[in-house]
């Protein structure tokens, strides 16, 4: 038989059935999930919650989301990919449709724990679903396009909420957040895709940590790590930031670092595939700098826009390589623990950036001068990651680019 070229490589199809469904599902779960990020915390303040108990709704939920991560990407290893995912959309349904029924503020955060145990789930299992499905060829391609469901979702979601709340109430957002997520869960129903071998029992069990996290995704999850806590540090205090640059209206940001995401993903992608994770990574580490130093000059809705776009070219490049990349290092029958690990370096790091960052900005006095902090980080990951590239390019490193 005569080896397959690279052109007829480049010709496994990537908009498939299997995938075009679960973008679908990810795309509607996310808007579910959006359209409460800013609405939630609103409706416990309005039932008199107070400060700290608006943001226990957020930290409650990560910090649940994080600790299952682990035990979900695990469960896909060893139960298989679709179960997981359906009981995972169920919880995340079910308990957007129980906050209709809580008055109390306590109530709330017990279904906010529960929800992030949902939300772990799901988020994992599609994650590992899509990457079982995209052509090994065609990974940073694909996870490029995969991740515009994020995205879009985003970029609308939010501002879809608040309308529907301002203008038919609280209830009214809660409905049709819990129906965009059993419409996730109904079209899951229909993911249908060559499952990986699953994991075969070794007659020495393993470490308990071999069991919930992947070491071969260790380096890009840590160097996600750096990215989501700059992250974090925009969505906590971009409004805050706003106030003290006398800038009116800083949701021109998010929509244009949204616009920006959605036009370099499936270029930085298909870069990806045939030059390798250097090609994305140093520059999209280097435009995120950018970004967040213009971000910290801004004082004009167009400064702040085009420090957006910058910031955008490099979030757009830096996530999706990251997870490509994760993916392609490990093995498929690892795929469930390596998304767990990959994912809850995210949580760890928006969480991580709230506190942190906050605590710069409380004692500096200026949300500027934390933004200026944080591109201490991305430096970080330059070294690191051009480090672990030169000792490969040596060959004293074992560091594949698969």
């Amino acid at each position: 038989m005569a080896p397959i070229s690279k052109q007829d490589k480049k010709q496994k199809p990537l908009w498939t059935k299997a995938f075009l469904i679960t973008s679908l599902s990810n795309l509607l779960l996310f808007f579910s999930f959006q359209m409460l990020i800013p609405t939630i915390p609103t409706h416990v303040s309005e039932l008199g919650g107070s400060d700290v108990q608006v943001g226990l709704v957020i930290g409650v939920f990560t910090i649940s989301s994080l600790l299952t991560r682990p035990f979900a990407g695990r469960a896909l290893d060893l139960l298989g990919r679709k179960h997981v995912l359906l009981v995972g959309l169920a919880i995340c349904a079910l308990t957007i449709a129980g906050y209709s029924y809580m008055a109390a503020i306590a109530l709330i955060l017990a279904a906010r724990f529960v929800h992030g145990i949902g939300w772990g789930m799901s988020t994992t299992s599609l994650g590992t679903v899509i990457a079982d499905i995209i052509p090994p060829e065609r990974r940073g391609e694909g996870m490029g396009y995969y991740g515009l469901s994020n995205t879009f979702a985003m970029a609308l979601a939010p501002l879809t909420g608040l309308w529907i709340m301002s203008t038919y109430g609280f209830p009214r957002v809660l409905l049709i957040s819990t129906i965009l997520a059993l419409l996730s869960l109904f079209s899951s129903l229909f993911i249908t895709y060559n499952k990986p071998q699953p994991l075969e029992k070794s007659a020495q069990p393993p470490k308990l940590i071999d069991r919930l996290w992947e070491r071969s995704s260790l380096l890009p999850s840590a160097l996600l790590l750096c990215t989501a806590i700059c992250y974090g540090g925009i969505v906590t205090f971009i409004t805050l930031f706003g106030h003290e640059a006398g800038i009116s209206n800083v949701g021109w940001f998010f929509l244009c670092n949204a616009s920006m995401v959605l036009l370099i993903r499936p270029i930085t992608g298909i870069l990806f595939d045939r030059k390798g994770p250097a090609w994305v990574l140093f520059p999209g580490a280097l435009f995120t700098i950018v970004g967040l130093l213009l971000l910290s000059y801004a004082h004009s809705e167009l400064s702040l826009a085009i420090s957006a776009l910058c910031y955008g070219v490099g979030f757009g490049s830096l996530q999706p390589a990251l997870q490509a990349w994760t993916i392609a290092r490990a093995e498929p029958s690892r795929r469930g623990a390596a998304n767990g690990t990959f994912f809850s370096a995210n949580d760890l790091g928006i969480g991580l950036g709230a506190m942190a960052l906050g605590a710069i900005a409380t004692s500096s006095g200026s949300y500027a001068f934390m933004y200026r902090c944080s591109t201490v980080l991305i430096i970080i990951f330059i070294l690191i990651y051009g480090w672990c590239f030169w000792q490969t390019r040596r060959g004293t490193l074992q560091f594949a680019h698969k």
